[in-house]
């Protein structure tokens, strides 16, 4: 009988525990890494978080997060490889099979070439000396996107589907590339289609997780919302009693885009979670007189009255008549889209003019850039694309690759782009001698960067010596597994973000050396059954 609070471990070590942790690896990767390249397989998952308890997807960070193995060892590196997957994910939207396949390959190449008398230790920080190294490179061969550049990474990403790729470029275009914003919903039809609407984007998300309508997406989604904009800390609920009874009487929802003490947070989630009162928390963007100038911009265009602790207007005596409106709004972990404010257009336009005049008279580029914010968040425009399907199932698997062509195309905005196919950190790839430390360090490298182009050609059926003696290879020269020819990877459309390719690269390392520096693990007892 255990004692109170106390929990019984288990405890591995050495050999016995790196063959368990690979194991896990090796089962993880091999579901995701099929799915890699314009050849790759199809994963059809059961669970009973998809739509009908089934999904069939070549979405990577799906695949991943469907992974759960019995043994705790395995299912340890499972957790820790989808990690890699899931940094990528957030950080620039895609490349989360790249992250695996790489973190995968860096492991094994580390338990074939540490030998017992090496310094781990220092193998691991030589590794991640040589991973800066080869991102220091990448971002001297990624070349800016155009147009022909933009459609191409928009289609290699929806799996070289080619009418998906036309709809993401139109809409991008539409909405403009430097300022635009392009979301995925789905659609109720069994078409795909998008469309443009004015919105704004704030870079701040909800307060608190128990705000989250949306699971799936982990997301606070409302439509024809009511907007309190404000930079005075809400103390207390009776500051802003007669709207909140006014929204719970006419089942209004509501964003509060302001400060609230804990208190008044608390009192907002419990009532969001009780089903009371549909609204969401947001924090004012920015600091200091850039916080009171874009929640004035952002008040002009929902139209509500901006209650300023630089004005003598207190938010005591606010009511429903002060609220803005949109038509839709999307806040997530870390920014929020308003989407159809409700503001004068005119007023608009004239403070766009204001700000233009300002620009031009302003002498400093900080203030510049902040007052081309200001005015891309009056102006910017967000794209919609509604995916569509005959069945729900191949509506999901459409959503996933649209989802990841949209990041793509964002990423590749960014930081430019590499040529694709595993091609740029091929270039990367060179013969290594030597016994010490920092040799063994290069040659995990080395030989871990060749692993996304073997993946993609297995996938097609093709073996990586084979190609490379075929024809000439290398720099921006690759094979094209879909129309089986050599030639110029930018000029076959096929081109990776560079932000993708780094991140995926800088995540993976550092899932992969905690591995390789892991020598003892503690996991929950489990009985016999259990555990094997």
């Amino acid at each position: 009988m255990n004692e109170s609070g106390y929990t019984p471990k288990d405890l591995h070590f050495d050999q016995e525990a790196r063959e368990r942790l690979v194991s896990g690896i090796e089962k993880i990767a091999k579901a995701v890494k099929s799915t890699m390249g314009p050849m790759g397989k199809t994963v059809i998952i059961e669970s009973p978080n998809h739509t009908h308890g089934i999904t069939v997807t070549k979405d990577g960070v799906t695949v991943a997060k469907a992974v759960a193995l019995l043994d705790p060892i395995e299912n340890l590196a499972v957790k820790m490889v989808r990690e890699a997957a899931d940094r990528t994910a957030l950080s620039s939207g895609d490349g989360t099979t790249t992250a695996i396949v790489l973190t995968e390959a860096i492991v094994m190449q580390g338990l074939k070439l540490i030998e017992p008398h090496h310094n781990v230790s220092e193998i691991m920080r030589c590794i991640n000396r040589e991973c800066e190294k080869v991102i220091a490179q990448l971002d001297k061969e990624s070349i800016s996107i155009n147009d022909k550049r933009l459609k191409d990474v928009a289609t290699i990403s929806a799996n070289n589907d080619p009418e998906v790729g036309q709809i993401i470029y139109d809409t991008y275009k539409k909405v403009g590339l430097k300022d635009g914003i392009v979301t995925v919903e789905k659609s109720q039809t069994t078409e795909t289609t998008s469309d443009v609407t004015d919105g704004i984007k704030i870079d701040r998300g909800y307060t608190s997780p128990l705000f989250i309508n949306n699971h799936k997406k982990d997301e606070c989604i409302f439509e024809n919302v009511h907007i309190l904009v404000t930079d005075s800390p809400i103390e207390n609920l009776e500051k802003i009693a007669s709207i909140l009874n006014a929204c719970i009487t006419e089942g209004r929802k509501l964003l509060i885009l302001g400060p609230c003490s804990q208190n008044s947070l608390n009192a907002l989630a419990a009532n969001a979670v009780r089903g009371k009162l549909q609204v969401c928390n947001v924090l004012p963007p920015d600091f200091g007189f850039r916080k009171h100038e874009l929640m004035s911009d952002i008040a002009l265009s929902v139209g509500a009255k901006y209650f300023s602790e630089q004005t003598i207007d207190s938010i005591q005596f606010s009511n429903v008549t002060d609220l803005g409106k949109a038509d839709k709004v999307i806040v997530g972990r870390d920014s929020t889209v308003i989407i159809g404010g409700g503001g004068e257009e005119e007023d608009i336009n004239v403070r766009i003019d204001e700000l233009k005049a300002a620009k031009e008279n302003s002498k400093k580029k900080a203030e510049k850039d902040f007052i081309q914010r200001r005015i891309a968040g009056l102006r910017g425009s967000i794209g919609v694309i509604r995916v569509g399907g005959n069945s729900d199932v191949e509506q999901k698997e459409l959503y996933d690759r649209v989802d990841d062509a949209v990041c793509a195309v964002r990423s590749a905005l960014d930081d430019g782009v590499l040529p694709g196919g595993g091609v740029a950190l091929y270039n990367n790839y060179c013969e290594v001698d030597g016994d010490d430390e920092a040799s063994v360090a290069c040659k995990i490298m080395c030989n871990s960067l060749t692993a996304p182009i073997t993946q993609i050609l297995e996938n097609a059926g093709y073996d990586l010596g084979d190609i490379i003696d075929g024809g000439f290879f290398g720099g921006v020269q690759g094979y094209d597994v879909k129309n089986n020819e050599y030639g110029d990877m930018f000029e076959m459309g096929i081109v990776d973000p560079a932000k993708v390719t780094k991140n995926a690269l800088r995540n993976a390392v550092s899932v992969a050396t905690t591995i390789l520096g892991t020598n003892a693990i503690i996991t929950m007892a489990r009985s016999y059954e259990t555990s094997k």
